[in-house]
This record gives C-alpha cells, sequence and structure tokens, in this order.
C-alpha cells in the first residue's frame, strides 16, 4: 500500500503555485502581456559573469576525477573554509570548516538544521508571516510547528505572544530575517530582545533552545537598514544560507548550514547532519558548485534593481490608500486588502483569496493571499520583475483598489 500520508499531501497544492500556474495558463490563452505576474519569488537578475567565469575555469582546467567524483560526505573543505573565513571576515565570528555543512539551499540547510536539534514531539515557534513550507519541513521531524501571531503595525516579532507561547516542550525557533513574505528585517534590538528571553528560558527550562536562522535573503538589505548576524548575539544558533538569492542561482540548489562555535555540542552536530542525509538521502550538493562557490565567496549579482522596485510600488501603493509596511530587503512586500466598502469580517479583515483571485481574473494582476502565511487580510506582492512590468501594474492596482 502506498504511503496515505503522502498520498494527501499531493491534493494540498501550494497556493503559490496555484497563482502561478493561473498566470501561465493566461499567458497561454490571451497572451503575455495581459499577465502581471507577481506571484512567485525568482530571481530576475542574472548571476555575475564571475561566477560564469568561474565556472568555465573550474570544468576547462579543473581535475576531472575531482569536479564529476563524489564529495564527501560533509562538503568539500576547501569550500567550508572558504565560507567560515568569509562569515568571519564579515560578521566577527570564529567559524571553522568543521562548523559548515554545505547542502542543497537553505531548505536542504533547513531540514538538516531542524533534525539535528528536535526530538519527536518537540515543539518548534516561528512568527507570522512566515514560508509556508516550514510546515513540511518540522513535521517530517516528528516535531510540531506553533507560529506565533503577527504584528501588523511592524512584522516585528509580536514579544507578547512570543512569550506566552515559549514553554518547556520548545526546543528551536526558527526565524526567517530579511523575511519572506512581508519584507522586513529584524533589527538589532529585536534580536537582542529574542537573545536574551531564550537565555532565560533555557536557564529555566534546564534544556537548549536552538535558534535556527533561514537568511536566503541576507544581502538584499535595503539602504540604511539594520541588518545584525543573528548568530552573533545567541550561542545555540545555526544559520542557514542559499546562494540561490544573493548570487541568482535557485536552479543549482546550493546553500550551507553554519553552526555556530560557541553552541552546545557544536562539534557535532555538521558530523550529525550527514547521518541525517542517509535518512534523507540528501549526499551533498554537486562537487562543481562547491568549487565554484568558494571562488566568488563574498560576491553577489547586481541587486539593486529591488530597491529600486520596492520603492517605487511603496510609493505608488500608498499614495492609491494601500496600507503598507515598508519592506527594508528581500523583493516581497506585504499589503493589506483594501476595504474601501467596508465589507470585512469580523476580524477586521476582507477575504484576501477572494481579492487576489478577482483580480487575477480580472485583471490578470496575479499576487497571492496572506492566509497560508499566517496573515490574513493581506497579499504578498513579489516584484523581481522588470520595473517596466511594475510602472504598467500600477493601473490595474489603482482598479483592484475599488473591489
Amino acid at each position: 500500500m502506498i504511503n496515505q500520508f503522502y498520498k494527501e499531501m499531493t491534493g494540498k497544492e501550494s497556493v503559490i503555485r496555484q497563482f502561478f500556474d493561473f498566470a501561465r495558463q493566461r499567458a497561454a490563452e490571451k497572451g503575455q502581456d495581459s499577465v502581471f505576474n507577481f506571484s512567485i519569488g525568482n530571481p530576475s537578475v542574472p548571476a555575475p559573469d564571475s561566477f560564469k567565469k568561474a565556472l568555465l575555469e573550474i570544468v576547462e582546467n579543473g581535475d576531472p576525477v575531482k569536479l564529476h567524483g563524489y564529495s564527501p560526505t560533509l562538503g568539500q573543505d576547501s569550500t567550508k573554509k572558504s565560507i567560515a573565513d568569509s562569515l568571519n571576515r564579515r560578521f566577527g565570528m570564529n567559524y571553522e570548516a568543521k562548523h559548515i555543512f554545505p547542502t542543497s539551499g537553505a531548505a536542504g540547510a533547513l531540514a538538516h538544521a531542524i533534525r539535528c536539534v528536535v526530538n519527536d514531539g518537540d515543539t518548534v515557534l516561528t512568527f507570522a508571516p512566515y514560508f509556508p513550507e516550514y510546515g513540511p519541513y518540522v513535521s517530517g521531524t516528528g516535531a510540531k510547528l506553533q507560529v506565533v501571531p503577527a504584528d501588523y503595525d511592524t512584522f516585528q516579532i509580536n514579544f507578547e505572544k512570543f512569550e506566552e507561547m515559549l514553554d518547556e516542550n520548545v526546543s528551536a525557533v526558527l526565524i526567517n530575517s530579511p523575511n519572506n513574505p512581508s519584507g522586513i528585517v529584524y533589527t538589532t534590538e529585536t534580536i537582542e530582545r529574542l537573545a536574551e528571553i531564550l537565555e532565560n528560558k533555557q536557564s529555566e527550562y534546564g534544556h537548549e533552545i536552538f535558534l535556527i536562522t533561514d537568511e536566503p535573503y541576507r544581502e538584499i538589505v535595503f539602504e540604511g537598514v539594520d541588518s545584525p548576524f543573528p548568530s552573533k548575539f545567541y550561542d545555540n544558533s545555526i544559520c542557514c544560507y542559499s546562494f540561490s538569492k544573493s548570487l541568482s542561482l535557485p536552479g543549482e540548489r546550493i546553500g550551507y548550514m553554519a553552526v555556530n562555535p560557541a553552541a552546545k555540542d557544536a562539534d557535532y552536530l555538521v558530523p550529525m547532519a550527514g547521518q541525517v542525509s542517509r535518512f534523507t538521502g540528501h549526499n551533498c550538493p554537486t562537487a562543481l558548485m562547491q568549487l565554484a562557490i568558494e571562488r566568488v565567496i563574498d560576491e553577489t549579482s547586481d541587486l539593486s534593481i529591488y530597491e529600486k522596485n520596492a520603492n517605487l510600488l511603496y510609493t505608488e501603493l500608498t499614495r492609491i490608500g494601500y496600507k503598507v509596511v515598508k519592506p527594508m530587503g528581500t523583493f516581497y512586500m506585504m499589503p493589506r486588502v483594501p476595504d474601501k466598502n467596508g465589507t470585512a469580517g469580523e476580524n477586521g479583515y476582507r477575504d484576501a483569496n477572494e481579492w487576489c483571485w478577482k483580480a487575477a481574473r480580472e485583471l490578470g494582476l496575479i499576487t497571492v493571499p496572506g492566509d497560508s502565511f499566517q496573515c490574513p487580510g493581506h497579499f504578498r506582492i513579489s516584484y523581481c520583475v522588470p520595473t517596466e512590468m511594475i510602472e504598467k501594474a500600477i493601473p490595474l492596482f489603482e482598479k483592484a483598489f475599488e473591489y
């Protein structure tokens, strides 16, 4: 008999994918010009030329046996050292190669990190709005995910609700900053307060509470924004990173898990991740990607377009009348669904699903309702698109505001 749990999951398609697929179908039927697709976070700028040059040089001149052979289970030593050295230079840390575990993107890093520090029946806390895939990442370990309600005014941490939910069953707290879907960045003040609370609760409960940080948007931070490195503030931390956004390489599936050297049992966690791989079938990203990354470790694509797009959208949407927490990074923002005609429900919010589908079907304006991010009454805009498309879409946002 096939596995019923995964069979049932096939009927629970991602809402993001539903809107993305609708956009593709509409484009096929009515033409690409009929669609303004803000549904999915696929980088819109190319990888830097230096990455292409690194790949070509490695392929043309590298040892083909090493290049196309198996990578060590815990990753290429040179790549791990390169990542550790970069983190130390940039953030004043003291990582060594032994604290780095290369993975298939941030998703692979999260899957390993969670399994390393939770046990069956434990609780993992995260904060709304949050990336919906955290659900299966956590439930697949036997732990349960609980979501702290959002602070809708700032999208910083709702500390009152957090402290209510932080009980002795919590073994890990998962944060995402810069944040998908809100576009905010947790400030130094926020991270310091979070660290203080976790330190106190560790002492009270007599066990470690690990802070797992999901950081694929680390390099997409706008001018003047306070963007701390969370592991600098809390010893029991594991950083999960992807080069998908910084280098525009989502299809290459390359990232890493970095264990804070000051964490409890720090020297065990990367070897433990290697054992986790035996159960997940992960067995490292490709040797080629690891070797290429180490040559461009501190470089990024030209990410400036995202701030330009954010400023344009924020200015125009607030002019129209939308309520928006100004994004501080990433390529997302999460406006409130407009309620010009006073049709909000008892919770004070419009039905985001209804509004988003109406805008999609009538205007070809494709956004994503906030319910799946546990942020009802809001919708996500992914603005990693050409600026010209945003300019053409502004009149559509004006029409949608009247719904």
